[in-house]
């Protein structure tokens, strides 16, 4: 069963219980005040014949029913009257069928309870009364033709109201329900349609605030990651392919001409080393793409231990310098922090350390003077790290393509690499919960800035 078809069910067998409860209600309600209704009118009834039976036994001893009739006229449907005395033997009667039985009644309870009514089998509703004064029971019965005839035909017409009430309920609740859940069966189609050739297909989104308006939105949104992500994974294999090609075409080309040639020692050395030379170089690429790789799986631990940037990046100038004994690197604090949480995150220690680690490496190969200035500022709930150096400046556009693999800005000249490493560092800074941003201050300074929030507010 579809949903269409289920939600049209479950809302019709609602509406059913309530009409159901409704007609029955009514039914038995229009019943109960006919039945009480009919007993106050047998009740008067039998009175009006009494007080007359009554003001007549004054007169004479003997009394006949035409004597009560040409005062006071039968009113209701096989209606009678009976007098009893004490010993329940009739003293007198009164109806078109006067051999008619005395209703077999509890008598006890009429003169315990003063009043008593009931019906019998044959729907004739009897009431009896007690008279103290007199030490008599006046019973009076009637059959209420005209109200039980409007009771089946009310039955009729609450049974016509249901039926019809539910056909119309069905019909209409199916048609909402279609419209309801329209946009599911869209958003049903458009994953069946959903492939790597239409991922900028997009749901059509109502502006009314609903659930499925927001699943469809939700849906849209899901749509714009994957196409990003099929994008980048699209672009990251042509130039991880493009930038493989080239180290191994110029290794096949450099061997197939020492092949060719007939070369000396030294000439076969320097292909030797030009091949050394084209293999770390493709090592250092397969490297980096598969921490890139790796990286790309890595999501924010919550047990990662705290621990102090400050001193970490003091450990990493240290390890930098080792390798490039000419760089010139300085930390300072922009303002001393208050307390010294201010300056703990929460994080991998190996994974900052590589990302601190290109930073610098960065600032130092595209300085003028070889120098970096490491600038750590605290406050407002975050920690801030600056790496700046001086040399030429990224343009507008460039800043906008920065931190995607292989892309190289002019200023990279005839330096090595890949243009791997700022979409590495990003992707660490990101998995920490923080953001690399870069800015061109003045005329050739250069500041790429590291937000983290502190460890406490990890």
């Amino acid at each position: 069963m579809n949903l269409k078809l289920r939600f049209a069910l479950l809302f019709t067998s609602f509406v059913a219980g309530i009409l159901l409860i409704a007609c029955t209600s009514i039914y038995f309600l229009y019943a109960s005040y006919r039945e009480e209704d009919y007993y106050s009118r047998v009740e008067l009834e039998g009175e009006d014949l009494y007080e007359i039976y009554q003001s007549i036994a004054k007169k004479s001893e003997s009394i006949q029913q035409n004597d009560v009739l040409e005062v006071h006229r039968i009113a209701l449907i096989n209606e009678h009257l009976f007098v009893l005395d004490s010993n329940l033997s009739v003293v007198f009667s009164l109806g078109n069928n006067s051999a008619i039985d005395v209703p077999k009644i509890n008598y006890e309870k009429v003169k315990e309870d003063g009043k008593l009514q009931v019906t019998d089998s044959a729907q004739n509703q009897i009431v009896a009364v007690y008279k103290p004064e007199q030490n008599q029971y006046l019973v009076t019965e009637a059959f209420d033709m005209v109200g039980l005839k409007k009771v089946k035909t009310m039955s009729f017409i609450l049974s016509g109201v249901f039926a019809g009430s539910l056909l119309l309920t069905a019909v209409i609740s199916f048609l909402f329900v279609r419209q309801a859940i329209k946009p599911i069966v869209e958003l049903s189609d458009q994953m069946q349609r959903t492939n790597v050739f239409n991922l900028s297909e997009r749901i059509t989104v109502k502006p009314a605030k609903d659930e499925i308006n927001a699943i469809a939105k939700n849906f849209n949104a899901m749509l714009e990651r994957i196409r990003t992500g099929f994008e980048y994974r699209k672009s990251f294999v042509q130039h991880s392919s493009h930038e493989l090609r080239t180290p191994l075409a110029v290794m096949l080309s450099q061997t197939e001409a020492a092949l060719n040639n007939v070369n000396d020692v030294e000439g076969f050395r320097k292909v030797l080393l030009s091949l050394k030379e084209d293999q770390q170089q493709l090592i250092e690429l397969t490297n980096a793409l598969l921490e890139i790789s790796q990286n790309e799986q890595l999501e924010f631990v919550e047990n990662w231990p705290l621990f102090r940037v400050d001193e970490l990046l003091y450990d990493t100038a240290a390890y930098f310098n080792k390798s490039f004994p000419d760089g010139k690197i300085d930390i300072s604090y922009d303002t001393l922090p208050n307390d010294d949480e201010e300056l703990i995150v929460k994080g991998n220690e190996s994974l900052l350390r590589a990302a601190f680690v290109n930073l610098i490496k960065n600032a130092y190969l595209y300085s003028e003077d070889k120098a970096v200035q490491i600038i750590i500022q605290t406050g407002n709930q975050q920690l801030s790290i600056i790496f700046q150096n001086k040399g030429k400046q990224l343009k507008s556009e460039e800043v906008e393509k920065m931190f995607l693999p292989f892309f190289r800005g002019a200023n990279a000249g005839t330096k090595k690499g890949f243009g791997l490493g700022l979409a590495i560092i990003d992707r660490i800074i990101q998995i920490h919960k923080g953001r690399l941003r870069y800015h061109a201050k003045g005329e050739n300074l250069n500041q790429f800035q590291v937000e983290f929030p502190i460890g406490s507010q990890a």
